[in-house]
């Protein structure tokens, strides 16, 4: 077995495997993920990138991922199943703090850790940066890749909510608004 998946035989792809050009990064640099799918940001990028967003003072969850969005003209935008677990992950490693705000909101501070952290992390977070800059002016992902964020958005919600006590009625006052947008992008 070991000598077919060497040779290209089996599923996986990595390096000698797949197109050229494609080996453990996509096009423009950008990384492979699940199903061949763009990952924005690799291992601990974006947690690095996040405190490198947040030296400037506290910042809500939300306010990053416009961030995020305004830095890439808007063709990329993190999700909030995206953005909050990796800002709890932040909270529990002693990287950032976070505060009650306006209703559930919550504000998250840079620690003096986080900073220590950032500073032998920070070429890494500025090269996500300039990746995601580069977004901006079309040199990354597709102009598809707005679509697929916002489908990993509804994928992320639909998730939550049907997890929770969802019954019939919500399921097809669910079904009916993915319906109605199905028959609008139909009618572009």
């Amino acid at each position: 077995m070991r000598h077919a998946m060497d040779h290209g035989h089996g599923p996986h792809r990595g390096r000698r495997h797949g197109p050229p050009g494609w080996d453990d990064e996509g096009p423009g640099g950008f990384k492979r993920g699940p199903r061949g799918r763009r990952r924005m940001f690799d291992a601990g990028e974006l947690r690095h990138t996040l405190l490198l967003l947040m030296e400037g003072g506290e910042r809500h969850g939300y306010d990053l991922i416009r961030e995020i969005e305004g830095l890439t003209g808007g063709a990329y935008a993190p999700s909030p199943g995206t953005i909050y677990p990796t800002l709890t992950l932040l909270e529990e490693l002693g990287h950032v703090e976070a505060r009650a705000s306006e209703g559930s909101r919550r504000l998250f501070a840079i620690t003096p850790d986080g900073t220590a952290h950032l500073s032998a992390h920070r070429a890494e977070a500025e090269a996500a940066l300039e990746r995601l800059r580069a977004l901006a002016v079309g040199e990354g992902p597709s102009a598809a890749d707005p679509v697929w964020r916002a489908m990993q958005n509804l994928k992320t919600v639909l998730g939550q909510r049907m997890a929770g006590q969802a019954d019939k009625a919500f399921g097809f006052a669910v079904a009916d608004i993915i319906d109605e947008a199905a028959r609008k992008i139909e009618r572009l």
